[in-house]
């Protein structure tokens, strides 16, 4: 039987599936969100899309954006140039296809650095969400050069985030459509992890989304982490692929003409870095003040102020997010593993003060004026703390002081044989490393539950906690035999949810850490 979907732009054909228990569920995929963005249209916002004749097939899936994505071999993953300009492609899963008693929407937005990933069914398989009724939509964005160059000239329209404006045109088909797939347009919820997750602060903070959506979960990652800003140098992209113009309109036509191939070696060739001590090369920026900007004031100004979209929100992280740090040579990203002041402390790499907060770093974490790289447990915690938990930390602490909806936190600790990340690279330090999560909501290659195991109790754990909050923006409404503990929202006491075999409530989550970065900073005007 032909499963088909009419939508403002068109017919679908889908396909029946079923999930980890058995319970059937409707997959659409390769669903076109905007116009292709090639031509005069890179960098440049996106475009609605165009409708289509006939019933469009949707059982296959949609390009990833062309990045350097990673690849299965039968050893490793590879970081390999792969995906097309043409990519702005979405997926939604749903268990009927019913326009009455609409379901929850929730919109997952992948991580990858912003320089890679995709909604990929071999990363993201909905399997395990799909246990529950809502409707899950999966989405690709813009990355890279593609997804955040910015051109000085804003009479020219590329003043940056255009993959961050991705997500809303996207949340703006969600709005328009979902409620074709059984989806309530009016309960939407989107969650993210790392990159993903920052994305999500992002939309939570910008005017371009408000109304688009009703709750936010933020994992492993917040706008106030020094690795969610970039520099986009669209001069300097120019130059290391042969053009030495200075007329910002030529140098944009000049990087709109070159093949897509051609920007991503020049953006290799130029390096990236997860370090925080220097800006990113491409990632979010603040634009200029238009009614078209996405984001045109300080992040930290938007939070202190209270002037972002009020909604319920959820934010946690990993116990040792650092452990990320093995891996990061699959991205071909640098680190300075003997620097750890973050740049948004104002201090310049070679002045006097940069080198007392180095040496006070060292002494706190490895004990010595010196980091140490070999010290792998010390090395990972400070790692975390730099890169994540301090911005992490500070986004929820400052949220609760200006959000009018409860603000849940969470630090995840279990570890078991689905901490794909930690397994994969052999890490035995103990602790849950920065994407960990990611195995515990979607389905990743063919990784099949044995019933009644540590893991499988543990992804139905997740997925009940992540669709409550979907559900009703309470995490765990009512304590029970399965979600055994309760989880207030923060208030002026950091109250979270440690995840690990069991669920425990506490207060003030690796406070001695986050107190000596509060110490660090203090006094400074920190610019983010």
């Amino acid at each position: 039987m032909d499963l088909i979907c009419r939508i403002e732009q068109g017919q679908l054909r889908g396909q029946s599936e079923v999930d980890i228990l058995g319970t059937p569920f409707v997959s659409f995929m390769g669903i076109p969100y905007a116009r292709p963005p090639l031509g005069e249209l890179r960098f440049k916002p996106p475009q609605p899309p165009r409708s289509w004749d006939g019933v469009r097939d949707a059982t296959k899936q949609g390009s990833p954006c062309h990045a350097l994505q990673l690849l299965p071999t039968p050893e490793t993953l590879v970081l390999k140039p792969a995906g097309s300009e043409d990519c702005l492609y979405l997926n939604v899963y749903t268990r009927q296809l019913v326009t009455q008693n609409l379901k929850p929407v929730m919109v997952f937005i992948h991580g990858g650095a912003f320089i890679s990933g995709s909604s990929d069914r071999s990363m993201y398989g909905p399997e395990f969400l799909m246990t529950e009724d809502i409707v899950l939509v999966t989405i690709n964005y813009r990355l890279g050069a593609l997804g955040f160059l910015t051109i000085d000239d804003p009479s020219l329209g590329v003043t940056g985030n255009a993959g961050l404006k991705d997500m809303v045109q996207a949340l703006k088909w969600v709005k328009n459509n979902v409620k074709h797939f059984g989806g309530d347009p009016n309960n939407v919820t989107i969650f993210g992890e790392s990159a993903g997750g920052a994305s999500v602060h992002y939309l939570i903070l910008s005017p371009l989304a408000r109304g688009l959506f009703h709750k936010a979960i933020v994992q492993s990652a917040s706008v106030l982490c020094p690795w969610t800003r970039g520099v986009n140098d669209a001069k300097q992209l120019a130059r290391i692929n042969g053009c030495t113009d200075s007329d910002n309109k030529r140098v944009l036509e000049f990087l709109q003409q070159i093949p897509v191939e051609k920007l991503l070696e020049g953006q290799v060739k130029l390096g990236d870095w997860l370090s925080p001590v220097d800006k990113r090369l491409v990632g979010p920026t603040v634009e200029p003040k238009s009614q078209d900007s996405f984001l045109a004031e300080e992040p930290i100004k938007i939070i202190n102020s209270g002037r972002y979209n009020q909604v319920p929100m959820m934010f946690g992280y990993t116990s040792l997010e650092g452990i990320f740090e093995e891996g990061t040579k699959l991205f071909g990203m640098k680190s300075n593993l003997g620097e750890f002041v973050p740049y948004y402390l104002g201090h310049p790499k070679d002045s006097d003060v940069f080198k007392e907060k180095n040496k006070k770093i060292a002494q706190f974490y490895f004990g010595s004026d010196v980091i140490d790289p070999n010290n792998k447990e010390a090395l990972y915690t400070v790692i975390t703390d730099a890169t994540f938990l301090r911005g992490i930390h500070l986004a929820v602490k400052s949220h609760a002081k200006t959000c009018t909806q409860p603000v849940y936190y969470y630090r995840m600790s279990i570890d078991t044989d689905l901490n794909m990340f930690k397994n994969m690279i052999h890490v035995k330090v103990k602790g849950v490393s920065h994407g960990d999560d990611l195995g515990y909501l979607f389905k990743i290659g063919n990784r099949v539950l044995k019933p009644g195991s540590i893991e499988e109790i543990s992804v139905l754990r997740f997925v009940k906690m992540w669709t409550n909050f979907a559900k009703t923006g309470t995490p765990i409404p009512a304590k029970d035999s399965f979600l055994n503990s309760e989880w207030p929202p923060v208030t002026e006491v950091l109250n979270f949810l440690d995840i690990g075999t069991d669920l425990v409530a506490g207060v003030d989550p690796d406070i001695d850490r986050m107190k000596f970065w509060d110490e660090l900073c203090k006094g400074v005007k920190e610019c983010y």
